[in-house]
C-alpha cells in the first residue's frame, strides 16, 4: 500500500462536498413525499425508504456484500450487531423494514425526523416501567405484518467485536403471528475494505462510530472517503420455541452474529 493509495482511501474535499450536496438534494427531495406517503399510510411510505437507502448507499460508496439467504416473507425481527449510523444505510437498502431505535433519535436535529418518517418504533431502554408498553408497541407493529430491525447491543461498538446483547427487548419473540411463532433473524454487518485496501483495526473506525466521537466531524469524513465494502452475512433463522428462554434466544443470536464478524474481520470463510 502506498501513500497515494492511503491517500486517495482517506478521502479529498472536492469529493466530500459533492457527496453532501448530493445526499442534501436527495433527501429534501423526498422527505415531503414520504411524509405524505406516512401520512395517507401508504404503501409506498414502505417502499420509498428502501429506495432512499439504496441510493445513499450508492452516493457514500458503499459496496454491499451478501451472504446467506434473507427471509422472504414477513414478520420478521431481523436482529443485528452496530457499530455505526452507516448500518442504517446498509440494512435500510438491504430490508424492507423498519427500525427499533432509543428514544432519543427521536429529537436529534435532521435524523430524528428522518427516522420517525421511516416508521421507526423509538423505546425508553433504560425505563424498567416501560418495558411491557414498548414490547407492545414493537409486537403491534409485528402482528400488522411489518418487519423490524433490532440493535441488541444497546450502543454502537469499534466494529472489531460484538457486544453482549440485551435480552429484553427478546421478550416480544414469545408473541405468535397467528399461530405461528415469530421468526429472528440474525445478521453480521462488517465493514471490511477502503478503496480495496482491507481496514483492520486502524481504518474501521472511518466506518465506526462509538464512544464519545462527534457525529459532525465523523460524517463529513465519511463523505470524503474512497469506497468502503461492507459485507452483510444473513444467518438461519430461528424462532423461541427452538430455546428455553429469551436469554438463551438472544444468546444464540449474539454467538451466531459475532462468529460471522469475526470471520469477515479475519478473511476467513464463514463456518
Amino acid at each position: 500500500m502506498t501513500t497515494d493509495d492511503t491517500a486517495r482511501a482517506l478521502g479529498s474535499v472536492g469529493r466530500g462536498a459533492l457527496r453532501l450536496t448530493l445526499y442534501l438534494l436527495l433527501t429534501l427531495l423526498l422527505i415531503p413525499v414520504q411524509g405524505v406517503a406516512v401520512g395517507l399510510r401508504s404503501p409506498l411510505s414502505r417502499r420509498l425508504p428502501i429506495l432512499y437507502h439504496r441510493l445513499c448507499a450508492r452516493l457514500l460508496g458503499l459496496e454491499l456484500v451478501v451472504r446467506g439467504e434473507r427471509m422472504g416473507s414477513g414478520p420478521v425481527l431481523f436482529v443485528s450487531n452496530h457499530s455505526s449510523y452507516l448500518d442504517i444505510t446498509v440494512l435500510g437498502a438491504l430490508l424492507p423494514a423498519s427500525f427499533v431505535a432509543k428514544s432519543e433519535v427521536a429529537g436529534w436535529p435532521f435524523f430524528g425526523l428522518l427516522a420517525k418518517l421511516s416508521r421507526t418504533v423509538f423505546v425508553e431502554r433504560r425505563a424498567r416501567s416501560s418495558v411491557g408498553r414498548q414490547r407492545d408497541d414493537i409486537g403491534d407493529r409485528l402482528e400488522a405484518g411489518d418487519s423490524l430491525i433490532l440493535f441488541p447491543e444497546g450502543t454502537s461498538s469499534d466494529g472489531n467485536r460484538t457486544l453482549p446483547f440485551k435480552s429484553a427487548l427478546f421478550a416480544v419473540a414469545s408473541r405468535r403471528i397467528g399461530d405461528q411463532p415469530l421468526t429472528v433473524q440474525p445478521i453480521s454487518v462488517t465493514p471490511t475494505r477502503l478503496d480495496g485496501i482491507p481496514m483492520g483495526v486502524a481504518f474501521r473506525p472511518f466506518y465506526a462510530w462509538y464512544g464519545d466521537m462527534d457525529l459532525a466531524p465523523h460524517l463529513w469524513q465519511v463523505f470524503q472517503l474512497g469506497g468502503m465494502t461492507v459485507e452483510v452475512e444473513f444467518h438461519p433463522p430461528v424462532t423461541i420455541d427452538g430455546f428455553p428462554n429469551r436469554k438463551a434466544l438472544a444468546d444464540h443470536c449474539q454467538r451466531s452474529i459475532a462468529q460471522g464478524v469475526a470471520c469477515a474481520v479475519s478473511g476467513r470463510p464463514a463456518q
